[in-house]
């Protein structure tokens, strides 16, 4: 494939943008090369600058369920913004939406909507200590909530992607009040309770991990998180922004069986658009301004074109429940179609799947937390990427982030994609 065009795309836009990208990841530091620049997308097809098709296994990282460009979306959006594309004012539709996600995510009574999953979890963290009255925090090594203070202590995806796990500009006194504990070690969170009983507002996790990889919890290990929480009065926050509505209408809430104080949600709740929202008990979520005292607010929150978007999808996922299914057995297919190509290779593999997300990484261990995660061999990682982009097949451009599928892949996509992984992983070991 050429990529004439994406190259001097990247060229121009690295004089005026940082990095030449507006989000990290996206600059392919982690697999060398330069970015391609995308023009548009359909189904689960993604079509850049020079004309090139691919197969999309990062669907916008996650809120592309049923493809790029999905209809009904596409026709609610065209028909609201000729409304205008903002008021600043109330909606009947910001009612429907969180009607409909109030109705149907257990311990979820109230939501605020914002504008990104990363304002989601700030906001549900400040809403934490305001409730509480404590100020520390307890997030896992390799659980990525977003670019805000308290988050940027040893976070995945693209901060570990670029080699810089803590930010410069995250002040020592953040730092000192953001308690890290590993991912699946329940034994270690308790003996930071220990330490620090009734200083700890929060406990936040994506309860499935998708930027280190997909990470499965361990038996009893969200289970005993609940209790901890519940015991210690600390609030316990579901990081839902890659969860939620994927892995079932009712999120990781549901389809594990355990109910978060808080939960957040991104940009799935938007149909891609940019939006996010927090939500969770009554009680918890009425101490946000103006019922409360924490204060939070947001012109664009609750944007029109937004919400019609997200309650059109999301209407459309509960009204549809076989799309689970339906994704869960495409993905399944994938899974089954990489095991049977990896022992032909030699290469050490490891695969982590739950629903539509998952994971393949280049190391013989069982990847469980951000340690075992960071023992993939980065260079095969490169070599497969490449590989398979020239073939046609978009991954995501870092060995820390899960793939994500959408219902629009067909049974021959899942096999182009089959044998492109084939052709590649052997081309690998010669």
């Amino acid at each position: 494939m050429k990529n004439t065009n994406s190259q001097s795309l990247f060229k121009t836009a690295s004089q005026y943008i940082p990095g030449g990208v507006n989000s990290p990841v996206r600059a392919f530091k982690s697999v060398g090369g330069d970015p391609i620049f995308i023009k548009k997308a359909k189904g689960a097809y993604m079509y850049d600058e020079d004309g090139n098709r691919y197969i999309d296994y990062i669907a916008s990282w996650g809120p592309m369920i049923m493809g790029h460009a999905f209809e009904p979306v596409v026709q609610a959006i065209q028909e609201k913004v000729k409304d205008s594309t903002s008021f600043g004012a109330p909606t009947e539709l910001e009612i429907q939406l969180a009607q409909l996600i109030c109705e149907s995510i257990p311990n979820v009574d109230r939501v605020r909507m914002v504008n990104s999953g990363t304002e989601a979890t700030m906001s549900a963290i400040r809403l934490a200590r305001g409730f509480t009255g404590k100020d520390k925090v307890i997030k896992f090594a390799g659980c990525y909530h977003g670019h805000g203070d308290s988050f940027l202590i040893k976070a995945g995806s693209g901060a570990v992607t670029l080699g810089h796990p803590s930010s410069p500009g995250v002040t020592k006194g953040t730092a000192k009040d953001t308690l890290l504990a590993e991912y699946n070690d329940l034994s270690g969170v308790q003996q930071l309770v220990e330490a620090n009983r009734g200083e700890i507002a929060a406990l936040i996790i994506e309860p499935i991990p998708g930027n280190m990889g997909c990470i499965l919890p361990e038996e009893g290990f969200l289970e005993g998180l609940r209790e901890i929480c519940t015991n210690e009065n600390i609030i316990l926050i579901f990081d839902e922004v890659m969860t939620g509505f994927r892995l079932g209408f009712g999120g990781a809430q549901e389809t594990l069986g355990i109910e978060a104080d808080l939960v957040t949600y991104g940009k799935v709740i938007g149909a891609g658009m940019p939006v996010g929202a927090y939500a969770g008990r009554a009680d918890i979520m009425e101490f946000v301004a103006p019922n409360g005292p924490v204060y939070q607010a947001g012109t664009l929150s609750g944007n029109p074109i937004a919400m019609v978007a997200g309650l059109t999808l999301l209407q459309f996922l509960k009204d549809n429940p076989q799309v689970y299914s339906e994704l869960d057995g495409k993905c399944q297919t994938i899974h089954n179609g990489l095991e049977n190509i990896l022992p032909e290779t030699g290469l050490p593999w490891t695969i982590n799947r739950k629903g539509s997300m998952i994971s393949l990484h280049f190391t013989d261990q069982k990847v469980r937390d951000f340690d075992s995660a960071g023992t993939g061999a980065n260079d095969y990682f490169k070599k497969f990427f490449h590989g398979m982009l020239q073939r046609g097949i978009y991954l995501p451009p870092s060995a820390y982030e899960s793939w994500f599928l959408s219902h629009a892949l067909s049974d021959s996509d899942i096999q182009q994609t089959l044998e492109a992984a084939r052709e590649t992983l052997h081309s690998m070991t010669t």
